[in-house]
């Protein structure tokens, strides 16, 4: 038997493994977990040993966030805050304090009016009612040109408000006579027809910097790889060890990736998706046939980096498509490639990936019911059995559709945050009462494997534990189809475990079982053993990541 380098002791550990579901103590052996047991592995401890006396604390297998957007997060820690200020007044007073710091001529870009993490109030919270406007902003740093971008939608909810000062308008080309090309976004104008420089956006996705700033600040290759390396801070600091972004990840960000694999600075371990930049169908064949056989099947990678599968969208709006993919490499917020594909095209992109051996994945929100055809009558001519195509965001579902899942042998992974917490109200008055809406309970009584995600809103995966096991919609309370609530052991269960088998990996990670790896999180309390209610106010204490601690706090 190897030799332990860490072993956590006088612990509460929920392992997930039928073996043993709990225990008292777990040895590491470098990145594999070597033993799992009672005192007697606490035994096992040699003079090179490093011990930790838990207290009584809960041990678990460490998160796996299933369609984590990770990329994001760090980025927004590298621009000025505007979050607490109440009026115009505060947001001049920072604008002010950048334009101290930040050489003459060169841009301001803060992040957007509101709190954090959802900027729900926005703008029509200060004390005005509204933003500041150019000539506010002028004053403020009359030799900068200034840029305050909206709300992305994903966090919290349109409309988003974009200002901009007069050199940034300039600089950008806006005038009386600016129209833009995408739909849902307005330049409002003074009595005199002239640009306030204030930009209205009610897509929840931006448009605005695609389509009319093409003057703005980028985040370029540096800066999205310090912000990968910020955001696995936080993750970490959480309990995550994996993500998977069934999402897609555009070709800048998977290049982000691939330099901190190289580097070796990966702590957090990463399932990539292809999200692809393809205009058109017959570009789309060329692409599967003839760029992507390393994302087929299983894909390629190792335990810290894997590629696999390919993100097609069912729907999507043209002209923020073709912007989007203009713009490339930068993605804005997203991560990924913005595309519009009509059912035809999205049916005949399935058949491609079928036979190309590329795993879909795709987001049906509340349209399960028109995909699923399209994966039956893909099923008819590519067995779809084993190849672990993966169904994300459903919102609203038929029981009809979920069998044809099960007998699909599809995978699914849910954003119980985005459909229950942010966006309920839609489902309030369903006549089921929401038992259909992200239906956890089914899903499982169906034997269909699911995960569940934080979709980087937040990306704090209590407060998703909270919202699965509570479905409580957030401007009423009303809980949301509550025979569909999950107990906080099934919950975690989904959220750590089940993740495994997107990235093929459940012979060797999730449960805490001896030779699995060694990726672990140590709680301040049990979800299993609080009050639901309390759930998203837990917090990770210790959290280690190939058998390297990654985050402590007080221990």
């Amino acid at each position: 038997m190897s030799e332990p380098t860490l072993i956590l002791r006088n612990a509460r550990a929920i392992t997930f493994d039928p073996a043993r579901l709990r225990a008292g103590a777990v040895a590491l052996a470098g990145d594999r977990i070597l033993a799992v047991g009672g005192e007697e592995v606490a035994a096992l401890a040699t003079a090179s040993t490093e011990v930790i006396d838990l207290g009584g604390a809960t041990l678990i297998p460490g998160f796996n966030d299933a369609h984590a957007h990770m990329e994001r997060e760090g980025l927004k820690r590298l621009r000025p805050s505007l979050a607490g200020a109440r009026g115009v007044g505060d947001i001049l007073e920072r604008v002010r304090a950048a334009a101290a710091q930040t050489p003459p001529g060169q841009w301001i870009v803060t992040m957007p009016i509101g709190t954090p993490p959802f900027f729900f109030d926005g703008a029509a919270t200060l004390a005005e009612g509204q933003p500041p406007d150019r000539h506010e902003l002028d004053r403020a740093a009359p030799d900068h040109p200034v840029y305050i971008p909206g709300l992305f939608g994903n966090w919290g909810k349109p409309p988003g408000h974009s200002v901009l000062n007069s050199r940034a308008l300039a600089l950008n080309g806006i005038t009386a006579a600016t129209v833009p090309t995408c739909s849902g976004v307005e330049i409002l104008k003074d009595a005199n027809g002239e640009p306030t420089g204030v930009i209205v956006e009610r897509n929840s996705r931006p448009t605005v910097e695609f389509d009319l700033l093409p003057a703005v600040p980028r985040f370029g290759f540096a800066e999205r790889l310090e912000g990968v390396r910020l955001s696995q801070r936080l993750y970490n600091a959480q309990g995550t060890t994996s993500v998977y972004e069934g999402h897609g990840s555009a070709p800048e960000t998977i290049s982000v990736y691939r330099r901190l694999w190289e580097l070796g600075e990966l702590t957090v371990r990463v399932g990539l998706v292809v999200s692809p930049s393809w205009a058109d169908i017959a570009e789309a064949r060329r692409a599967m046939r003839d760029w992507l056989a390393h994302a087929r099947g299983a894909g390629l990678g190792d335990p810290w980096l894997r590629l696999s599968g390919v993100h097609i969208a069912y729907g999507g709006d043209p002209a923020v498509a073709c912007c989007a993919r203009a713009n490339l490499p930068d993605t804005g917020w997203s991560g990924f490639v913005e595309q519009a594909l009509t059912p035809a095209d999205f049916r005949e992109a399935c058949l491609l990936a079928a036979e190309h051996d590329l795993r879909l994945h795709t987001i049906v929100s509340d349209k399960l019911h028109e995909v699923v055809p399209v994966l039956e009558a893909v099923n008819e001519r590519h067995r779809l059995a084993g190849r672990r195509w993966v169904i994300e965001h459903i919102g609203r579902a038929r029981l009809a559709d979920l069998e044809a899942l099960k007998r699909l042998d599809v995978l699914v992974t849910t954003i119980p945050t985005y459909f229950l917490w942010k966006g309920g109200a839609a489902y309030l008055e369903e006549p089921d009462g929401g038992d259909l809406v992200v239906p956890h309970a089914h899903l499982l009584r169906l034997g269909i494997p699911t995960a569940i995600a934080t979709d980087n809103i937040p990306y704090d995966p209590f407060f998703t534990l909270w919202t699965v096991c509570n479905r409580r919609e957030r401007t009423s309370g009303r809980v949301i189809g509550p025979d569909q609530r999950l107990d906080a052991e099934t919950a975690l269960r989904l959220f750590t475990v089940a993740g495994a088998a997107l990235t093929f990996d459940e012979g060797w990670k999730g449960p805490l079982r001896p030779g699995f790896a060694a990726d672990l999180a140590v709680l301040s309390e049990d979800p299993t053993a609080i009050d639901p209610d309390r759930l998203r106010d837990l917090r990770c204490r210790l959290t280690v990541a190939g058998g390297r601690i990654v985050h402590r706090e007080g221990l």
